[in-house]
């Protein structure tokens, strides 16, 4: 055996004159990885987040629809059809005794039924009401400013189209929805930049300050944690004037959701800056005369930014959760303002859910809208540090 091995040939040894390139390898894998920008490398890999990826398709959409929701919206907001009270949801046909009309729906009776008195409507199978596009109906003010009256869809002429059913004054639900986004939405967006610029400049001080104001911070931040949420924003909430016109009460409760959840913001933003203040680019920073507003903006938040794009993005559903609950409970927003909350307070009665359950459908773009802002974080959260 060993004179078998020594008679085979000696190995061939190689070695490449090509100057040496450490970033061959990669280059070799993909040549537009190793100078990407980290921006587009953020991309790249938040695009493989697929649920991350829908999710912020869809509150793209959803915060587009905000913007020219009277055009969307079948009717105005405070319209009343007496003659549809309580109407329960109209299905769209497309074909009528076996041939395409087109999308209509069926017209109906109304009958009282005297046992119950309740409210019972019934298909006209007869009677087809085409519904058309692009056309004139309800009269608006776009933004409060400018008057119009193209809706996107409305029903045929001297027809109905109650496509989410009608409320207790027959005002139609899909159109109250879609106008209760404009401010259940923007409210999550008003009150997290309030958070954040109370939590980025409370908490970054106190880290990278220390002393006597990261201890009366400390403290601060420890009482607000140990008082029950809920109570406190009723008990800001009733603070408010009753008089105060709708305006002000949007905005005081922008306020209040902001001023009481930057707590969270504060410690977290604290802790990371008593980690990266004693780091060596600090330090130099320091040396060249830089502020501290300078050091902690423009040095120390970016090195945390993912930590704060998860934080916003799972601070606004808390902010729009709040804003519906302090509205179902009748502390928050009221009539004539629409909102997701304000809704639903037409659904807080057992008799009410059991009888006319679509009244309920404005709590689905809730669950809806918060997830899709979880599942954005978690995606923002993975694809802010591409180089990890």
């Amino acid at each position: 055996m060993s004179e078998d091995v020594a008679s085979l040939p000696p190995p061939v040894h190689y070695v490449s004159k090509a100057p040496f390139d450490p970033y061959a390898v990669e280059a070799d894998a993909d040549p537009t990885v190793g100078h990407a920008s980290q921006l587009k490398l953020t991309w790249w890999r938040f695009r493989r987040h697929r649920l991350a990826l829908v999710s912020g398709i869809l509150l793209l959409i959803a915060y587009c629809t905000v913007a020219i929701v009277e055009f969307l919206a079948p009717y105005n907001v405070h319209t009343r059809n007496v003659d549809r009270i309580y109407a329960p949801p109209q299905q769209v046909h497309f074909f009528h005794e076996g041939s395409f009309v087109g999308p209509f729906v069926y017209g109906r009776t109304m009958e009282l039924d005297m046992e119950t008195l309740r409210r019972v409507y019934s298909e006209k199978k007869n009677e087809v009401q085409r519904l058309r596009f692009f056309c004139r109906g309800d009269s608006y003010r776009f933004w409060g400013f400018i008057d119009g009256n193209v809706h996107l869809a409305c029903p045929a002429e001297g027809g109905d189209m109650f496509l989410l059913g009608t409320d207790r004054l027959g005002r139609d639900v899909l159109s109250r929805i879609l106008y209760g986004a404009r401010v259940s939405l923007t409210i999550g967006l008003l009150g997290v930049m309030t958070s954040f610029v109370l939590g980025i400049v409370i908490g970054g001080l106190a880290g990278y300050w220390g002393g006597w104001f990261d201890l009366a911070v400390q403290r601060i931040t420890e009482v607000l944690h140990s008082i029950p949420s809920i109570p406190l924003w009723l008990a800001m909430a009733a603070i408010m004037p009753a008089d105060w016109s709708p305006l002000f009460v949007y905005l005081g409760i922008t306020f209040i959701l902001g001023l009481l959840d930057w707590t969270g913001l504060a410690r977290a933003v604290r802790s990371k800056l008593l980690a990266l203040r004693e780091e060596d680019y600090v330090l130099a920073a320091q040396m060249m005369g830089a502020g501290s507003a300078r050091i902690i903006g423009r040095h120390l938040i970016p090195g945390f930014m993912s930590h704060l794009i998860a934080s916003a993005t799972l601070t606004i559903p808390g902010m729009i959760l709040g804003e519906t609950t302090l509205s179902f409970l009748g502390l928050g927003l009221r009539p004539p303002i629409t909102s997701w909350g304000v809704l639903l307070t037409e659904a807080r009665t057992v008799n009410v859910i059991a009888l006319y359950p679509w009244l309920l459908f404005p709590v689905v773009p809730v669950i809806v809208i918060i997830l899709a802002f979880n599942f954005l974080g978690d995606g923002l959260r993975d694809a802010a540090d591409p180089y990890n």
